[in-house]
């Protein structure tokens, strides 16, 4: 089968995993990563199949986290085969729904009520034992995408040395506030696009396979500064009040209010950083132009929380000196 391509060889083992000839298969979604995701139908069944190359991804993280979330009454896909040499797993199907397009102001109370319950499931009993820390090194790794791929390569911006230290100190006072806080199972990814609309057990939640031991505000702000959504920030910091006061009465957390808003917002511009950069590389470097239209309001974002701290505001100007009058959606030339 490793002589196939690769279509054909995908489709040749979905159908000797279901011992059904005439199962088929149609585009499902790509996402930001080498995977892709194909809707098989087989005997009146629904599933999906992932195909991660071997030489790109490796399945076996994702498949751990699935058996993880499941086992912790989260509404994960459920693994019915896999093969991790050929980079190949078929799973229940979650359905079509993502959060992204049903969020209004009429239905979000109700849809973040449920990921909000599902988050608190996950960080109270998910299982985070040997997953990979979200220690120093792999939060400053990340925050580095930013003036990598968004001030040099995007904005044609090199810092000099002094700039270099503004930079170095505003992530230094960033991991400072991650490693301080109470650490839990962190999805990475948990916002509208990987949180499935469904009739029971809502979300369906997927794309977890980066899953971490990280710091607990993570996920939260993943959701809830979404960076494909926004929603006014006296009813965001209304949720964000709302889940520390359950995250207090089941011991998960012991700051006041005010201190847990702080470690939110670092947290938010920890990650707003990386994405900064992750959306700048998606293009120059992997040809997926849509992320550059999602950058202002990450942007958004990240200066109007960068602004209001004392340890990142230089940062945030150093930015909006490198952006000045451009467009950030467009491509350097």
């Amino acid at each position: 089968m490793q002589f196939l391509p690769r279509e054909a060889q995908r489709l040749a083992w979905t159908r000797a995993a279901l011992d059904d000839p005439n199962a088929r298969l149609s585009s499902a979604s790509a996402d930001a990563s080498f995977r892709s995701y194909w809707r098989c139908q087989s005997n009146s069944r629904s599933l999906i199949v992932m195909d991660a190359p071997p030489d790109r991804e490796d399945i076996r993280p994702w498949i751990g986290v699935a058996r993880r979330l499941v086992e912790a009454g989260l509404h994960a896909p459920l693994v019915l085969a896999s093969d991790a040499e050929l980079g190949f797993v078929l799973m229940s199907d979650l359905g079509v729904r993502t959060y992204l397009p049903e969020l209004d102001h009429e239905h979000v109370d109700a849809l973040y009520g449920d990921a909000l319950d599902a988050l608190f499931r996950i960080q109270e009993t998910a299982d985070c034992s040997g997953l990979p820390h979200y220690d120093e090194n792999r939060l400053i790794a990340e925050m580095e995408l930013m003036p990598e791929w968004f001030l040099q390569r995007h904005l044609g911006h090199t810092p000099e040395c002094e700039e270099w230290d503004v930079i170095e100190v505003a992530f230094r006072a960033l991991v400072d506030s991650a490693e301080i806080q109470p650490q839990v199972f962190v999805h990475r990814d948990f916002h509208s696009r990987n949180l499935m609309v469904t009739s029971a057990n809502n979300p369906g939640i997927i794309d977890f396979q980066d899953a971490v031991r990280g710091p607990i505000t993570y996920d939260l702000v993943s959701l809830l500064r979404d960076c494909y959504i926004e929603w006014p920030e006296a009813r965001m910091y209304a949720w964000v009040d709302g889940y520390h006061a359950r995250l207090v009465a089941a011991g998960l957390t012991d700051v006041d209010a005010g201190t847990f808003r702080r470690s939110f917002d670092l947290m938010g511009l920890q990650r707003h950083l990386k994405v900064l950069g992750i959306f700048c590389r998606l293009w120059y470097r992997d040809g997926k132009a849509g992320y550059l239209n999602d950058l202002p309001l990450v942007w958004k974002y990240t200066r109007e929380v960068g602004k209001r701290y004392p340890e990142t505001a230089p940062l945030i100007a150093l930015i909006e000196r490198a952006i000045g009058d451009r467009d950030i959606t467009l491509p350097l030339a």
